[in-house]
């Protein structure tokens, strides 16, 4: 069911849109292609589609992965500490982009993103405070119970 024919017809006048109605069959099979569960639609007032990844699959993985490196790092041989974990330090409360860039003592916002910001919400240890709106001038950033878990264990291997 087209939800504004008048903008279905034009995109599809114009050959923006392939066929009308496979939208929705063709999320489910890319949902299943990739292993996650199939997309949740509500239609109240507005339609929306919920995406969830494979959780079991994702902690399976993040598990393997923190025993292989807790069994190869330790403080003596490691001191470096990781960006992620730098930013964890500084960050308190909810704080905007600049505000933590500024924190770090980092001038580069490409640069910040890509190895602080990104690795840590994609890690999980950060969360965004408007997640439907990444790009807004109010966002903020915030840790999270995974990330004060990994604050609390850096801080006692010092």
């Amino acid at each position: 069911m087209r939800r504004n024919p008048l903008i279905a017809d034009l995109l599809q006048r114009i050959d923006f849109i392939e066929k009308a109605g496979t939208g929705i069959r063709r999320m489910r099979e890319e949902a299943e292609r990739h292993g996650s569960p199939a997309p949740v639609f509500e239609a109240t007032g507005f339609f929306t589609a919920i995406f969830r990844p494979l959780a079991t699959s994702a902690t399976a993985a993040t598990e393997q992965v923190t025993e292989q490196v807790t069994e190869q790092v330790t403080p003596e041989v490691t001191p470096e500490v990781t960006p992620e974990v730098r930013l964890l330090r500084v960050l308190t409360g909810e704080m905007s982009r600049q505000e933590l860039q500024t924190a770090l003592h980092l001038s580069d916002a490409e640069h910040f993103r890509k190895a602080y910001l990104m690795p840590a919400l994609g890690a999980g240890l950060i969360e965004m405070t408007i997640p439907e709106k990444p790009r807004s001038s109010r966002q903020r950033y915030r840790i999270t119970s995974q990330g004060l878990e990994a604050l609390s264990c850096e801080r006692k291997e010092r």
